[in-house]
């Protein structure tokens, strides 16, 4: 069971109420139907009424009777991406949040070294891990057919503290060399990011498959390739989501996320002179006296007033409709960021 990603955290949740019942994790989610991993072997189990199949993740851990191949609960997650999504009218999208994955450690934003690159979109993945307290890690993909592929390393390390940022050629040998310290016994990582930027080869680099791929277009950029998340095991024990391309990525209730994403923003304004301050010319504005001085780029506030004004507007929306009850519970976000909250500190005390 360790090998999947079973913990104590999850074994603590077994009640006797669940006599009768097998853990599995779930390696894909149908309409009717999931399909899981357990200590014996793969089954699927069928979804009884009252749990729609937008409310299970890659990821999950469920209890399954061991009798009929039905799934009975869903276990607390350790962490859980999702990203809101903008329904239609009458649309039943659960909390307009669509769940990407669940008890992820690890998340691979990949973007490519050509005109894909794109600071604010990174900055947005950046948000989504920070806030579900997953550890990002970005990587920079076509290496090899870029004139200079450092440049894009250096644009992406300015976008956090000790933040890992990778350069690869994704058909190269050493990719699962490269990647093998987060995919270790029981760990699992997903694969993120826009349509066409390698997530495939990277998939088939790092498990060793041979998925179909898409040719590079005229204008350098790559086709989409997956259309479903999938969790796939890989030789060094641990596990990879990876999930299609992403067009749109909305924030909500992401304020924690925000504030790890910017952290050098975050701290300076807890030094401002007004509580209130927007940071506009305010006097005794710490933010705009480190603007002043070259140690915080203005492009990156006008970034962070973006997204946190879309956060609070989609919290809001969101809060008057369902909120995120399908998602992780109040309790389990809290430990998840708990570590992205004490290196935050961490930082502020230096």
């Amino acid at each position: 069971m360790a090998t999947l990603g079973w913990t104590e955290d999850f074994a603590r949740q077994i009640t006797p109420d669940d006599d009768g019942s097998l853990p599995a994790r779930v390696t894909q989610v149908h309409r009717d139907r999931l399909a899981v991993l357990t200590a014996d072997g793969p089954r699927e189990v069928a979804l009884p009424n009252g749990h729609p199949s937008g409310s299970f993740a890659v990821g999950d851990w469920v209890m399954i009777s061991a009798s009929q191949s039905v799934m009975r609960r869903r276990l607390d997650r350790h962490s859980l991406l999702q990203r809101r999504v903008h329904s239609r009218a009458g649309s039943r999208n659960i909390g307009e949040y669509r769940l990407i994955g669940a008890n992820i450690d690890t998340l691979f934003i990949t973007t490519s070294c050509n005109a894909d690159f794109n600071v604010a979109r990174l900055e947005r993945y950046l948000t989504l891990a920070h806030d579900a307290g997953v550890e990002p890690v970005i990587l920079l993909t076509k290496a090899d057919m870029a004139d200079d592929p450092e440049s894009y390393a250096i644009e992406a390390q300015k976008l956090g503290r000790d933040l890992a940022v990778l350069v690869l050629d994704a058909h190269a040998p050493d990719v699962p060399e490269r990647l093998a310290q987060w995919c270790t016994m029981g760990k699992t990582v997903a694969l993120s990011g826009s349509s066409g930027v390698g997530k495939t080869t990277l998939t088939n680099a790092l498990t060793g498959g041979d998925e179909a791929t898409q040719g590079v277009r005229d204008d350098t950029r790559g086709r989409h390739t997956t259309t479903a998340r999938s969790l796939h095991p890989l030789p060094q024990g641990g596990w990879l989501i990876d999930t299609p391309g992403i067009r749109g990525l909305g924030v909500s209730d992401a304020a924690t996320g925000i504030d790890v994403t910017f952290a050098e923003i975050t701290e300076l304004a807890a030094q401002c002179k007004f509580r209130d301050c927007a940071h506009e010319g305010e006097p005794g504005c710490a933010v705009q006296a480190a603007i002043k001085s070259g140690e915080i780029d203005a492009d990156r506030l006008d970034r962070w007033r973006k997204l946190s004004a879309e956060d609070a507007v989609n919290t809001a929306s969101s809060g008057a409709a369902m909120g995120k009850g399908y998602g992780i519970t109040k309790r389990g976000k809290g430990k998840a960021v708990a570590k992205q909250i004490k290196a935050a500190q961490k930082h502020k005390k230096r």
